[in-house]
């Protein structure tokens, strides 16, 4: 076996460790919502293994680098998603009239372009000492440095927002 193909199954497990994280959360947010909590604690713990599993795999492979390499693969990637990525899926979900997928595909398209700003200014900052406060939508994913009176790519209310 070559390094390249360890490297290549290193990468697959992360992606796959990586999506059974978000399923899992998925999970025990609907086992919450039953009543099922020893279930929703399974799912939060098992979420949290395979996140485990996903990080070591992520550095094992190499694919950590500088801060300022990984906020500039970060601003690629954000930017990747809200100019090639979304744009497609957004257009098909809206041919076929799936409403839900449009919405959620036009979120992250906006909140990934404010995400991809917000890497290269850290980027730009990275000196920077003082401590930056980081407010999350909880709807559409939508990053601000203060807390707004609403999201303004969503609309929710700025107190829903979660302060990082």
């Amino acid at each position: 076996m070559s390094e390249n193909k360890t490297i290549d199954h290193l990468m697959e497990a992360f992606a796959g460790e990586s999506q059974a994280n978000r399923k899992y959360l998925a999970y025990a947010k609907k086992a919450e919502q039953d009543g099922k909590m020893n279930a929703a604690k399974l799912f939060r713990v098992a979420a949290d293994a395979e996140t485990l599993h996903a990080l070591k795999e992520f550095e094992v492979a190499g694919k950590i680098g500088s801060t300022a390499d990984n906020l500039k693969d970060a601003v690629a990637g954000e930017t990747y998603e809200y100019k090639e990525m979304y744009p497609p899926f957004a257009k098909e979900a809206e041919a076929i009239g799936n409403k839900a997928a449009l919405t959620i595909f036009n979120f992250a398209m906006k909140a990934e372009e404010v995400h991809a700003k917000l890497y290269q200014e850290a980027l730009e900052n990275l000196d920077q000492t003082e401590e930056v406060f980081y407010y999350l939508c909880p709807v559409c994913g939508n990053i601000e440095k203060s807390q707004p009176d609403k999201c303004n790519i969503c609309g929710v209310l700025g107190e829903k927002f979660i302060k990082y």
